[in-house]
């Protein structure tokens, strides 16, 4: 990606997390960015080819802190929660990313377009987690009743819920991290 296509994403990000998508218009993220809005529309074509390339943007960044955290990981179990957790960070990164994230999926209740490419983005993070899970009961590390996706599917729900609550003030990032670990527990039983 161009130096200048990731600066106008990266802004857009920005834009999209204190606005919402709705509030995303294109002079306002140019002067966000620094740059004209006949470059935006060079690189993106229209605003809604702009939404779908940010929502993408903000997927390629939580990949890059996912891959992060799941360095080190012991085993499948502790690759799922690191996995999830990645999501609960206090970092201004993670904060930026998941405020946009749940803009672009309100959004996407309203639009086609962004609706199916959020729909697989949601898709790829549910299937990771399922294949540790999957992983975990394989290495006897989860109870052999868990049915993969289905404690995926719970999972990943319950991150965005937590991280709402959280980036809103109702919990703290330490009492989500809490929630989401005893839920980890929870669906695949006491670690052996």
């Amino acid at each position: 990606m161009a130096d200048r296509q990731a600066l106008i994403l990266e802004a857009a990000v920005r834009v999209i997390a204190r606005r919402g998508v709705r509030g995303l218009r294109v002079e306002d993220l140019a002067a966000e960015a620094g740059v004209s809005t006949a470059l935006i529309y060079y690189h993106f074509k229209d605003r809604a080819g702009l939404v779908q390339r940010t929502l993408a943007f903000v997927n390629d960044r939580a990949v890059g802190y996912t891959e992060e955290a799941l360095e080190g990981a012991e085993d499948a179990r502790d690759a799922l929660l690191r996995l999830l957790l990645s999501e609960l960070q206090d970092t201004d990164l993670v904060r930026e990313n998941s405020i946009a994230w749940g803009e672009l999926r309100a959004s996407a209740v309203f639009d086609d377009g962004l609706r199916a490419n959020l729909v697989e983005s949601t898709r790829d993070w549910v299937r990771d987690a399922a294949e540790l899970v999957a992983a975990s009961r394989a290495a006897g590390l989860a109870a052999s009743r868990v049915d993969p996706l289905d404690a995926a599917e719970r999972l990943t729900a319950l991150v965005e819920g937590l991280s709402e609550r959280w980036l809103s003030g109702g919990l703290t990032v330490d009492r989500a991290r809490e929630l989401l670990a005893g839920a980890v527990d929870a669906e695949l039983g006491p670690r052996p």
